[in-house]
């Protein structure tokens, strides 16, 4: 059988040579520049949330763009002192977003990929993902969250690692609840990733 892309479906993010492929999207950051095609092999993420550690094993067999272009971005400093700006906290989905320096949630790196690790994907506590930028599967940038609970989502948002240590630190968030005392919202208490970085 013969698997074909249509119109309606995102582009995958990796080539059948195995090589990503990344287009500019938003204003672009000529500092950062756009991830290489071949692959940055990472294992792990260390995310450092106002002074506390949370340790992700990255998935770069599953995900190997998605994990390239965190790579990519962390070498560059990229996320450091970014805020989390969403937490929700609804029965099907409880979670942290983060990784959009503008924190407005519309923010990205300037380049855009597709979807990798998705077919059949299930979002348990621990599980790290890639966050839609414009809302429409395919629009992975910068943006990710971090499920601290069981939560139910179409199979549409890119797995690319699991946390290791520190999902106390994220309850603890999400305990805190958000700004408004909404399901969905800025936390209540403000979140400051202080760093990523990765390591092969």
């Amino acid at each position: 059988d013969v698997t074909t892309t249509t119109a309606d479906e995102p582009t995958p993010a990796a080539a059948a040579d195995g090589s990503c492929a990344y287009t500019a999207a938003g204003t672009p950051d000529e500092t950062i520049g756009l991830p290489p095609q071949e692959p940055i092999a990472a294992s792990t993420a260390t995310l450092t949330l106002d002074g506390q550690p949370v340790t992700v094993e990255l998935l770069s067999d599953l995900a190997p763009c998605t994990v390239s272009s965190l790579a990519h971005l962390a070498a560059n400093d990229y996320f450091d002192g970014t805020s989390c700006h969403r937490l929700t906290s609804s029965p099907a989905l409880r979670v942290l977003q983060c990784g959009d320096p503008t924190g407005s949630g519309s923010g990205g790196p300037g380049y855009e990929f597709g979807l990798e690790n998705t077919d059949g994907a299930t979002y348990p506590a621990g599980t790290v993902a890639m966050a839609h930028r414009s809302g429409e599967p395919g629009s992975n940038g910068s943006q990710f969250f971090l499920v601290y609970e069981d939560s139910e989502l179409p199979p549409e948002y890119t797995v690319f690692g699991q946390i290791t240590q520190g999902l106390d630190v994220l309850a603890g968030i999400a305990a805190q609840g958000t700004a408004d005392g909404s399901e969905d919202g800025t936390p209540k208490q403000p979140v400051t990733l202080d760093d990523l970085v990765t390591a092969a």
